[in-house]
């Protein structure tokens, strides 16, 4: 019985799914998808949105980014990638505002959504507000999440792990993005720490911040270091 209803429920959907790509609805009536729909209609309508007129608007999309099904999120990630590439339009999503929720969005379970949201972060660079707010608060979780993956042994669960390496392994890759905005001291902080972390993703993360050649002998001795590395993907760097 309850797999005859799952397949309902999908069959549903499916049909919900065809009956809204084939319509043209306004943008009025995507905005209110966004902000009152099912799945399906947030999902359709964040893909079928070709603008946001206000910041109202763009917060209706922003909201969506976070604590949402995953077809949405990545819908909306992707919608947020696009519109980040004009100025215009990215100066409605109160960036600075909204930080948190861009911190939250870079660690997402789903890969996709991470790479779209740094993507759009990249265009964010420039604004001292957005930065001022953002980069101390992403050292502040990268130092504590990278204290919290060195000290994982046996007893921790490979889930666990696997979990935290993830958003540390992002965490990184924002980093490497935003290196301009960051003091080496505090960078040193978290370097020290992930230089010698278990999982290498990290260190091949740790080594491609390093691929920089900052003229700071502490951090040139560690980027040798990892060039002699035992795995090939943290050696390239």
């Amino acid at each position: 019985m309850e797999n005859s209803g799952y397949c309902e429920t999908l069959d549903e959907n499916f049909h919900l799914a065809y009956e809204l790509v084939g319509q043209n609805q306004s943008h009025d009536e995507l905005i209110s998808m966004l902000a009152n729909g099912n799945i399906v209609e947030k999902q359709l309508a964040a893909l079928k949105l070709d603008t946001v007129n206000n910041p109202q608007e763009a917060q209706i999309l922003l909201d969506n980014l976070t604590g949402q099904d995953g077809k949405i999120r990545e819908a909306v990630s992707a919608k947020i990638a696009e519109f980040a590439l004009n100025p215009d339009l990215l100066g409605k999503f109160n960036a600075a505002e909204n930080y948190l929720k861009f911190l939250d969005s870079i660690i997402d379970i789903n890969g996709n959504i991470c790479r779209n949201i740094i993507s759009a972060l990249q265009n964010l660079l420039e604004n001292k507000d957005f930065c001022a707010v953002f980069v101390p608060e992403l050292l502040k979780r990268t130092l504590i999440l990278a204290n919290e993956v060195q000290k994982f042994g046996l007893q921790d669960g490979k889930y666990k792990i696997n979990k935290e390496v993830f958003k540390l392994y992002w965490y990184l890759e924002t980093i490497y993005v935003f290196l301009e905005q960051i003091e080496i001291y505090d960078l040193k902080s978290i370097i020290n720490v992930t230089k010698s972390i278990n999982e290498y993703t990290i260190r091949e993360k740790t080594a491609k911040i390093l691929s920089k050649e900052f003229q700071d002998k502490e951090l040139e001795k560690i980027r040798q270091l990892l060039k002699n590395d035992t795995n090939y993907y943290v050696r390239r760097f």
